[in-house]
């Protein structure tokens, strides 16, 4: 049997968009959906090929090998279409919960991923430069161990809902409409308990309190948040558990500010020291380390010692330690010291005259001596 082209089928020109796609396909579904042709063989045909165009030109790759190389381009023979409406209505729940306000036809126990969790973890500066490994204790929903997650009492069964049939929802008439909505005895889950389980009445988890252990890397910054997968609340029949996601809040340190990778520490230094340059000791994250302070240093003014900074996530290099000398002024001044900065004052205010007598000496050597 020889296919109509896929873009000749949903009505739209070969440069379509997705969205308009998309949109050709909730019109034809509309249009031609069993529920609104019951028994009409040629609408169901019509409704299974409009979703198969839309199942290959929905997706980039298989688009791009059917524009180059038609229908033999999505393999050796083709792409085989679906072999039901309700493998229709599986593969594409998102168009006809949009269209019918369902999620997809059926029902019943699916599983259900757990809830992710956040924490939020404060940790010391100092801790955060290091790495800390903390022991968490989380209340948590977890699977029942009585009934092992059920919901009923151990050595007794949940019977399937006989309004339902299992499915989780039932058919309602709404005009030449047939619509799924969920079934009001069993509430969607296509069995009913009837001997809940004393220990989680039923609700198949209960409260826990978990612990574990977080270990926070070395060099991890304010506000940076940690995904611990598995470690969140449990699943329900048979899902996966959520995530827990763990945020880092720094505390401040009294002596540290960071840039990047970088430490900064402010460094007072006397103006002595600034004037003729000292050797002295400066703090870093584990013993202080010996600095030159060069001579004339001014106030303000940055130096680096390389790699005494923090460490960068996921590498084995770290970041520099930055070294802001502040210059301080003495406040109170013996007299002799008051007297020697006074000889210095005077001795700053005289360079100036001495050079420029100087100068003229020189121009007045050269004009005799010519």
């Amino acid at each position: 049997m020889t296919r109509r082209d896929y873009y000749e089928v949903l009505g739209v020109e070969r440069q379509a968009s997705q969205e308009e796609i998309k949109k050709a396909y909730r019109k034809l579904a509309f249009e031609n959906h069993p529920d609104r042709n019951p028994g009409d063989a040629e609408a169901e045909a019509r409704f299974k090929e409009a979703a198969e165009a839309y199942e290959v030109l929905r997706d980039q790759d298989k688009r791009s090998r059917y524009d180059r190389f038609g229908h033999s381009g999505l393999g050796d023979n083709g792409f085989s279409g679906f072999s039901s409406s309700d493998d229709i209505f599986s593969a594409f729940s998102d168009i006809f919960g949009d269209i019918f306000g369902f999620s997809s036809r059926g029902g019943g126990q699916r599983p259900q991923a757990g809830a992710d969790l956040r924490y939020t973890m404060n940790i010391s500066f100092r801790e955060a430069a290091k790495g800390v490994e903390r022991e968490l204790k989380l209340p948590i929903m977890d699977t029942c161990e009585s009934c092992n997650g059920t919901g009923a009492k151990p050595g007794t069964t949940a019977e399937t809902c006989r309004q339902c049939g299992g499915t989780g929802q039932v058919q309602q008439s709404q005009g030449f409409f047939r619509i799924a909505v969920t079934c009001p005895v069993c509430r969607g889950q296509g069995r009913v308990i009837t001997d809940p389980c004393p220990e989680c009445m039923g609700l198949g988890q209960t409260r826990k309190t978990k612990s574990l252990k977080v270990r926070i890397p070395a060099g991890v910054d304010d506000g940076s948040r940690l995904r611990l997968r598995g470690e969140g609340e449990a699943g329900q029949f048979g899902g996966p558990p959520g995530d827990l996601y763990v945020v880092v809040r720094v505390e401040p340190d009294k002596v540290f500010s960071r840039q990047g990778d970088d430490l900064l520490v402010a460094q007072e230094i006397s103006f002595v020291q600034a004037a003729l340059g000292d050797k002295i000791m400066v703090p870093t994250l584990d013993e202080d380390a010996p600095m030159d302070i060069p001579k004339g240093v001014q106030s303000g003014e940055v130096y680096k010692l390389k790699g005494l900074g923090l460490p960068r996530l996921g590498s084995s290099q770290r970041g520099d330690l930055l070294v802001e000398f502040h210059v301080k002024t003495p406040t109170r001044l013996s007299k002799r010291q008051e007297e020697i900065l006074r000889e210095f004052a005077t001795l700053e205010e005289e360079k100036p005259f001495k050079r420029v007598k100087t100068m003229f000496k020189k121009a007045r050597d050269k004009v005799m001596g010519e």
